[in-house]
């Protein structure tokens, strides 16, 4: 099992560089970004993990342009979304974004999305909460259009283009893999259908590990899964393990550099355990 980090890069915490160059050094393989553009003003939507939103969610930095940053300073981290609002998002510069960011970094995307919970936001982008299900689905589809096919167009419901020209072409083929975030049965049939990987938030009890994982076989997955925002307890750690995850990306907090090299150091005892 390989061993990465999910955190928030913000305006307050580590630079972008200097966390991927520190991380590559201690031997994690991954580093996995949250996205949110805004937060608006006026929220009615509740806190999905429950009670205040967290500082870091106002200042988050656009995820695409940190990994930017950390491909530049760094030769095998996997640069990831964990995930990517893509139904917030326009999909054709999105398919841009992610094709350029893998050419710049050799091939070394994970682009993991979902569908994002705070329906205030995705009411600015324009995306109807009521249908970000079906907006996402077709998105996937077009995504994949447009990175693979010289002309690409897509006909749907919520995505309609006609035939397009886009480069670059991602170096990975046919595409960077593509991992569905979200527990639920939507997100479980999503990867089924669209996904080249799961990536479920971490549950808190090492009991509940392998019965999450699991799931999969509801929609008949056979696919990698990438357990994103764990925390580092050595015991469900070893649950994610056992229970056959392939890589978990463990929760740093968003902190300035002295304290965040500091966190690293703890958690490098997690990569030599699982090499």
């Amino acid at each position: 099992m390989k061993v990465g980090v999910t955190t928030f890069t913000t305006d307050e915490g580590i630079r972008p560089a200097v966390l991927a160059k520190a991380l590559e050094e201690r031997g994690f393989d991954s580093l996995f970004l949250h996205e949110h553009s805004h937060v608006p003003v006026k929220r009615e939507t509740p806190f999905i993990m429950g009670g205040e939103l967290p500082r870091v969610y106002y200042r988050t930095l656009d995820p695409f342009v940190t990994l930017t940053a950390a491909a530049t300073v760094t030769d095998n981290l996997l640069l990831g979304t964990g995930v990517a609002l893509l139904a917030q998002r326009d999909v054709i510069q999105t398919a841009k974004e992610v094709a350029s960011l893998d050419l710049v970094s050799g091939g070394r995307v994970i682009f993991g999305v979902g569908t994002g919970w705070n329906r205030e936001e995705m009411r600015n982008h324009g995306t109807d909460p009521r249908t970000r299900g079906t907006l996402l689905n077709e998105q996937l589809g077009a995504i994949k259009e447009i990175w693979t096919k010289e002309k690409a167009e897509f006909h749907g419901e919520c995505v309609d283009f006609d035939p397009i020209y886009s480069w670059p072409k991602p170096v990975q083929r046919p595409h960077p893999p593509i991992y569905i975030g979200g527990d639920g049965q939507a997100a479980l049939a999503r990867v089924a259908a669209h996904g080249d990987g799961w990536m479920p938030h971490s549950v808190d009890d090492p009991a509940q590990a392998r019965p999450q994982l699991n799931r999969l076989a509801e929609v008949d997955g056979d696919v990698p899964v990438i357990v994103a925002s764990v925390p580092p307890s050595a015991e469900l750690v070893a649950a994610y393990a056992e229970a056959g995850a392939d890589r978990v990306a463990l929760t740093l907090p968003t902190e300035p550099e002295a304290e965040t090299l500091r966190l690293l150091d703890a958690f490098a005892a997690f990569v030599s355990d699982y090499r």
